[in-house]
């Protein structure tokens, strides 16, 4: 049972709304961490039972360095959520697009609002740790002509007014976050219809089209790849790939095949589609 989990930021970011939703309310503690790294030393020393990173953006693709952290402190991904992103730029109640000088947040939410802020050249904007933290300094420091983008959440949390919502360029904009643990999930096999995996494979011609055709003849449905170098031997890469299956014994023959044809073939997860 888990009953506490880490998160990159505080109570507001959209860390935490996945937290709520994911797990209905029923947890007895949110560990708020500034960085990746400390969410998941968080649980790694057991401080809290699980992480919740976000791993892949539909605008601005994999968060690459959140692959390797789960792979390199041996996390077990037990689940996923899908959260729609809404950027809304938020301050002291009263102010107006005029009165913002300067509007704070995570660069990628900066990235993702930069064509709104075109049409306010006087605003400058600065990148900071976390959306919600920098709603929550407005808030506890009475900043004035300080604007924050941040979730509705967030707003609401720290008492700060919304003067311009849904401001990111891309109205559709979601992103995928995991849960991880220490340990296997304990689905039964039943309800498991998604993998995460990680292999390498011989840098020779066909290598991976090979394990592809796999994959497509035990009836496995490629929902993602993404190949990251593997710095201690030069121009060979590890795969990681999600894929999505009806039945589990089909994902046992092929998980079979691929370990004797894959290098390093590591399970990284095996849990519950959120997006049936």
């Amino acid at each position: 049972m888990i009953k506490s989990v880490a998160i990159q930021g505080v109570k507001g970011s959209f860390h935490h709304i996945v937290a709520l939703e994911y797990f209905n309310d029923l947890l007895d503690e949110i560990d708020e961490c500034m960085t990746f790294d400390g969410a998941v030393q968080s649980v790694l020393t057991h401080k809290t039972d699980a992480v919740i990173m976000a791993i892949e953006n539909s605008i601005a693709g994999s968060i690459i360095p959140n692959y390797a952290l789960i792979d390199d402190n041996q996390l077990h991904i037990i689940g996923e959520h899908y959260l729609d992103i809404q950027h809304h730029l938020m301050g002291l109640p009263g102010q107006s697009m005029e009165d913002i000088h300067e509007v704070y947040s995570h660069p990628m939410a900066l990235l993702q609002c930069k064509q709104f802020f075109k049409k306010y050249p006087h605003i400058k904007l600065v990148e900071d740790k976390d959306t919600a933290e920098v709603a929550r300094r407005i808030q506890q420091k009475q900043l004035k002509n300080v604007g924050a983008i941040a979730s509705r959440l967030a707003s609401e949390l720290f008492e700060l007014e919304i003067i311009s919502e849904s401001i990111q360029t891309i109205k559709q904009n979601e992103t995928r976050f995991v849960i991880a643990k220490t340990s296997n999930g304990v689905l039964p096999e039943n309800e498991i219809n998604k993998a995460s995996l990680k292999f390498t494979l011989d840098h020779k011609r066909g290598s991976l089209a090979s394990i592809l055709n796999v994959m497509s003849d035990c009836r496995m449905n490629l929902t993602k790849i993404q190949s990251l170098p593997k710095i201690e031997t030069p121009w060979k890469y590890a795969f990681f790939v999600d894929i999505t299956f009806e039945d589990y014994q089909d994902y046992k023959k092929a998980k079979s095949i691929m370990e004797i044809m894959a290098q390093e073939f590591k399970v990284l997860g095996e849990y519950k589609n959120s997006r049936q």
